[in-house]
Parts: structure tokens; C-alpha cells; sequence
């Protein structure tokens, strides 16, 4: 028995890759939507129209591409640590900044040399 293929005109071809283009689509979801078989259908079709110059979305998973979708939980945990990092950074500049800024006047009333000179044998 040979295998159904489906025949689409070029007007529902170009549409489906306009759709692609100025969505939030991923291929995969468009195949799924307009039943098309096949995910490089819509490349094959957007090298026939010429588009292909144009930048084209990098292929992300599926699930990701819903609108409104949640973040996972390991999103939330990672987000969470890169907050704490940043403000551990910022506190360890203020730390790094009010230490010179201690020598700087330390040195200044003193009139000793505290920090170590460049180039000093040790």
C-alpha cells in the first residue's frame, strides 16, 4: 500500500511560515496544530518562499514554548541562588571598599605605609 502524502497549497504553506516567524510557535507546535507531518516541512517551506536569509528561532522544547507556563522548580531554586549570590557580592564589595577606605586614613593620620609596595622582596 503506498503511504498518504499530503499535498498543501502554497498560500496555506506561507502562511503557516508567517505564523511561525512572527510567533511564539515552535515548529513542532505548528505540526502539531495544522496537522503536518514531519517538522522540517516548515523549513523546507521557508527555503521554497526565500525566508531562510531571515534570522530564524532556534528550536526550543516543546513544553517550554506554552504561554503562561510556570517556572520549574529548579528555575525558582537557581533564580534563589543567583539572588543570594549577588547580594553576598555586593555586601563583600562594601566589606572590600570600607577596608581601603580604613587603610587610606589609617595611613594618612599614621603616616605609615601599610599596604605592601609592589615589587618588595620577600
Amino acid at each position: 500500500m503506498k503511504p498518504f502524502v499530503n499535498h498543501y497549497s502554497d498560500d496555506f504553506k506561507y502562511e503557516v511560515v508567517q505564523e511561525y516567524l512572527n510567533s511564539d510557535f515552535s515548529q513542532r507546535a505548528l505540526c502539531d496544530k495544522y496537522s503536518i507531518k514531519g517538522t522540517s516541512s516548515i523549513t523546507k517551506w521557508m527555503r521554497k518562499f526565500g525566508l531562510v536569509g531571515e534570522p530564524v528561532k532556534r528550536e526550543v522544547p516543546y513544553s517550554t514554548m506554552k504561554k503562561g507556563n510556570k517556572k520549574s522548580s529548579t528555575e525558582l531554586a537557581l533564580e534563589a541562588k543567583v539572588k543570594e549570590l549577588e547580594k553576598a557580592l555586593e555586601h563583600e564589595r562594601l566589606r572590600s571598599l570600607a577596608l581601603d577606605t580604613m587603610i587610606d586614613i589609617a595611613e594618612e593620620k599614621l603616616k605609615i605605609s601599610i599596604r605592601k609596595k609592589s615589587g618588595t622582596k620577600q
